[in-house]
């Protein structure tokens, strides 16, 4: 296990120093907030959630309590952006694959298309480790709604309807307390560097806390 964790070191500590990123005093707290009676800031949290995923279980959103993870969202038949960004998450994956510090979780746009059949055929083709990522389907308006005003990866508009049809190439970071930590681009592999070292400032500042 200090093998394990010395090698996640030098693996951070390499793209830290090769992160062409600007060094930031702490991770910003993304989405609205507002101030309690307290005086205290209250800060948007990703809301309650449950789908399905690639292995026939039901995910919810209490299943990521006191849990950092990564959040985005694809579809199987997409030709070009979506089997880019995946592989770039398997990065992610692979990173922090030996530890239980992360999870991910990529949620489909086309829900009446990607079955879990599907999803489980493309988590193998993918090469999904499942403990770590769910690949997740369900009803749309709510995925979309998740999407919207859960983790802001759009600003267009939309009911979830038929014709409704949301493609972003976000990476949503998520803290232990469901806020969202950062955005960064799915397609390009300095940004996902960037998140793979922002994820262990993140764990590192969370244990500070407990």
């Amino acid at each position: 296990m200090r093998v394990l964790g010395f090698a996640l070191a030098v693996l951070i500590s390499t793209l830290i120093f090769s992160c062409k990123s600007e060094k930031r005093e702490g991770l910003e707290i993304f989405g609205p907030k507002t101030v309690d009676a307290k005086g205290d800031t209250v800060y948007h949290r990703v809301g309650e959630f449950s789908f399905v995923n690639h292995l026939g279980d039901t995910v919810a959103r209490d299943q990521y309590e006191n849990q950092v993870y990564i959040a985005n969202f694809f579809f199987a038949t997409c030709p070009e952006i979506c089997p880019k960004m995946q592989h770039q998450m398997l990065r992610v994956q692979e990173a922090y694959k030996k530890t239980n510090k992360i999870k991910l979780i990529s949620h489909t746009v086309n829900p009446e298309k990607d079955t879990v059949e599907v999803l489980a055929q493309y988590a193998l083709d993918l090469g999904v480790v499942d403990s770590t990522w769910n690949l997740v389907t369900g009803d749309k308006k709510e995925i979309y709604d998740l999407a919207r005003f859960g983790y802001f990866v759009t600003t267009l508009e939309g009911d979830g309807g038929p014709t409704d049809f949301i493609h972003s190439d976000k990476f949503v970071l998520i803290d232990t307390k469901g806020r969202i930590r950062g955005y960064y681009i799915g397609l390009d592999s300095l940004e996902v560097d960037r998140l793979i070292v922002d994820i262990w400032e993140l764990i590192k500042s969370e244990k500070r806390k407990i």
